[in-house]
């Protein structure tokens, strides 16, 4: 019989988390083409201000590895999100007529300085493990809205850009990092690992709500 890999642990405790993600109207409505353009514009901005913190987070943890090959796959994950993402970021940008003119919203704020804190602060595996949800879940949710995406869609490109095979190699090659890093580790830093994707997961709906209500500072 086979054995339930770390991840899919992992993913059997968020399976509430993403539920509530799916369902989110800012995903329903991106799905549908429904989505206001100034929600869309307010996530694009802080989505562009949450890949410099999250390529940070990835480089910091790529020099905690000990093995060579892992340095150069955190390496290259945060080369690829800087290049792959910001020219998604910035086709939206001149499509919509999109100036990044703001600072991180607390949703933002959040959820990047969680993930630099961790990847400079805590271990290697529970920061490989915090990092693993913004990968995974927009995998997830791409593949989930590609099917039911209509004609014409304004929000296509960021659709097709998370449902392709080029994400979902970098999503895969994650995901089999995090198994093996758990394989290496001890029962207390597996549980670690698991309080921090979940934490993650929680600060990816958060984003997405954040965006849907345009966030504010308050006061």
């Amino acid at each position: 019989m086979r054995t339930m890999t770390f991840t899919k642990s992992l993913w059997d405790e968020i399976d509430g988390i993403y539920q509530e993600i799916i369902d989110h109207p800012f995903n329903r409505e991106l799905g549908q083409g429904t989505l206001a353009l100034e929600r869309f514009k307010f996530y694009i901005r802080q989505d562009a201000l949450y890949l410099v913190d999250f390529s940070r987070a990835l480089a910091i943890v790529g020099s905690k590895a000990h093995l060579p090959g892992r340095i150069l796959d955190f390496l290259e994950f945060a080369k690829d999100g800087l290049v792959v993402e910001r020219a998604l970021h910035e086709e939206y940008f001149r499509r919509f007529d999109v100036t990044l003119d703001v600072d991180q919203a607390p949703g933002c704020f959040a959820y990047t300085n969680y993930l630099v804190a961790t990847a400079s602060h805590r271990s290697f595996e529970e920061a490989v493990a915090a990092l693993l949800p913004c990968f995974w879940i927009y995998r997830e949710v791409g593949m989930h809205i590609v099917g039911k995406s209509v004609p014409e869609n304004p929000y296509q490109l960021w659709i097709d850009t998370y449902a392709g095979e080029e994400f979902a190699a970098a999503v895969r090659r994650a995901i089999d990092i995090t198994d093996e890093v758990a394989g290496e580790a001890t029962e207390e830093t597996r549980k670690r690992m698991t309080q921090a994707f979940v934490l993650s997961s929680r600060l990816e709906w958060m984003f997405w709500d954040s965006a849907y209500g345009m966030q504010q500072w308050q006061p």
